[in-house]
């Protein structure tokens, strides 16, 4: 009867462990947004509504240039401590719009959209 109850009791604590392990593998960052990592700036594939699974995504700061963007697209500043980003329309972070503010997003035409620029 002993060997019953401890094999049930080691089967009982392996099924545990097993839960727990595979819990841990799915959780995802709690400030994550639409798929879009805490920190980043992402873009999503054109006429994709809700955002769901971003195609870019950009963590360091400065410009960066995008080729075959055309279309709505939406654009999710998930940075934080008032960080921005813009939407350009010359490369290299040239003729940029108006920031879109940390933890916001807009839906914009990125055909005429050369670049985007991640502010500090």
């Amino acid at each position: 009867m002993r060997k019953l109850f401890r094999g049930a009791a080691a089967l009982a604590t392996s099924v545990v462990a097993v839960i727990a392990l595979s819990a841990s593998v799915e959780a995802r960052p709690v400030d994550a947004w639409a798929g879009c990592p805490d920190g980043a700036v992402c873009i999503y594939p054109q006429n994709q509504n809700p955002a769901v699974k971003p195609t870019h995504v950009f963590y360091r700061y400065g410009a960066h240039n995008l080729s075959n963007q055309f279309g709505h697209h939406w654009v999710l500043n998930n940075q934080y401590g008032g960080a921005t980003a813009n939407l350009c329309t010359g490369s290299g972070g040239a003729g940029c719009g108006s920031p879109i503010a940390a933890k916001t997003g807009v839906y914009a035409d990125l055909t005429p959209v050369n670049s985007i620029r991640l502010n500090r």
